[in-house]
């Protein structure tokens, strides 16, 4: 089956990424490109004219929950994937908070045997760090599940004390797998449910302290600088992280990180008295946020993952005390970004394809192309159209999850098209 894609402008990673416009021929799991104004005498089954569009290596978000096994009344693999082949990822990796937790290779098969059956697009699972997933427990069996995971981590809960954290980063340096790690310190909590700052203290609401991450960030570098694991972090959402970071980077230490959009886009201001726009960490203050887009402009700052948390409507529909933490974001990731940072000129295409495509498969060495270039295997791709206009619709959602704080929005920018292994997944032409 070969596919002709017409008149694109192409993505390519020559050291510092470029589009250029071209014709891009895919032929199994290969891409083969000519110049547009060449004769393509190629022959091909299939041709789609992307004049003007984007055509990159698909996106991956390395922080995604898909629920299932367990609760699948939430999420699936299957509509789990569906959402990311439609908002543009090639690849997904759930985090570990499913039933049974993947402590085990027995216990992770049962989540393997899923994707296996069910998954639209690429799925590289994590496994626990401790038995329980819960930051306290006995440390998992990370040498049996290894061989068939991204990494370790404990997402939703922090490890909660440091001699349990440096046991955990020396048996995944051991292995050669990442620490991926949510911080949170949770003798810092007070019950509080959004940030501690100005919205909290108006509304009489109780707050989430900023400290409550970094403390934990600190903590974590040391222990990585000594035991030379290497480690990332998880939805950074506070100037101290960014700040812990970009230090830890200075000095050596194999450290990485991920934000999401909305801490990006929102603060605490923008809160309103609903479920829809609660998470954690929660949304910070505007100086958190100005902090974060310093952090993706000098480097410190790896990538973009969504926290793609999926709940039922009625879980989220308890205001913002009760209502449970998490939103979706799969679906809505790309063009917010692109509206809302690459169009008022914070950041160019190039860097934000490289903070969602390029940096996560450098990081977590996974497969996939980082350049679109000649004979590049595994053809991973999406098309994007930069200046399509539509409005954030939950209702038109792959994903069952339907919270999101941007529920309204009019954004500018959209997937076209997702390619996984040159097969299309995702078509909207």
């Amino acid at each position: 089956m070969k596919t002709l894609l017409k008149g694109a402008k192409v993505f390519e990673n020559k050291g510092k990424g470029q589009f250029v416009k071209k014709d891009l021929l895919i032929d199994g799991d290969k891409v083969s490109v000519s110049s547009p104004d060449e004769q393509n005498s190629c022959l091909y089954d299939s041709l789609f004219d992307f004049r003007d569009k984007f055509i990159i290596p698909g996106f991956v978000d390395v922080h995604v929950h898909l629920r299932e096994p367990g609760f699948f009344y939430k999420e699936t693999i299957r509509t789990g994937t569906m959402a990311g082949a439609h908002g543009g990822y090639t690849m997904i990796c759930p985090m570990p908070n499913v039933k049974p937790a993947p402590n085990d290779f027995e216990n992770l098969k049962a989540q393997l045997d899923i994707i296996e059956k069910d998954a639209w697009i690429k799925v590289l699972p994590y496994g626990t760090i401790t038995r329980d997933g819960d930051g306290r427990s006995e440390l998992a069996d990370m040498e049996g599940t290894a061989p068939y995971v991204i990494g370790f981590s404990d997402d939703g809960r922090g490890v909660q004390t440091g001699d349990l954290m440096e046991e955990a980063m020396k048996v995944a340096k051991s292995l050669d797998k990442p620490i991926v790690a949510h911080c949170e310190d949770e003798s810092l909590l007070t019950g509080g449910y959004i940030h501690q700052g100005e919205y909290c203290r108006v509304h009489g609401h109780k707050g989430i302290s900023s400290e409550s991450e970094w403390v934990q960030v600190a903590r974590d570098v040391e222990l990585a600088a000594k035991t030379g694991c290497k480690y990332h972090v998880c939805h950074i959402s506070t100037k101290e992280t960014v700040d812990i970071i970009r230090q830890a980077k200075k000095s050596g230490v194999d450290v990485s990180c991920e934000t999401g959009p909305h801490y990006l886009i929102l603060t605490d201001m923008d809160i309103k008295e609903e479920g829809r726009f609660k998470m954690n960490p929660p949304i910070r203050s505007a100086e958190d946020r100005d902090a974060l887009i310093q952090g993706i402009k000098d480097g410190t700052i790896d990538m973009i993952a969504t926290d793609h948390a999926p709940h039922s409507v009625e879980e989220k529909s308890k205001g913002l005390e009760k209502s449970a933490f998490g939103i979706v974001g799969l679906e809505t990731a790309f063009a917010l970004l692109n509206t809302h940072l690459v169009n008022k000129g914070i950041i160019t295409i190039e860097e934000l394809v490289t903070l969602m495509s390029i940096n996560p498969r450098k990081r977590f060495r996974l497969p996939g192309p980082l350049s679109l270039t000649e004979g590049e295997k595994l053809c991973d791709i999406t098309v994007l159209d930069r200046e399509r206009e539509w409005t954030v619709d939950p209702e038109n959602f792959l994903t069952k999850g339907r919270a999101t704080p941007f529920e309204g929005w009019k954004l500018r920018g959209k997937p076209l098209a997702t390619f996984v292994d040159g097969r299309a997944k995702f078509l909207e032409i």
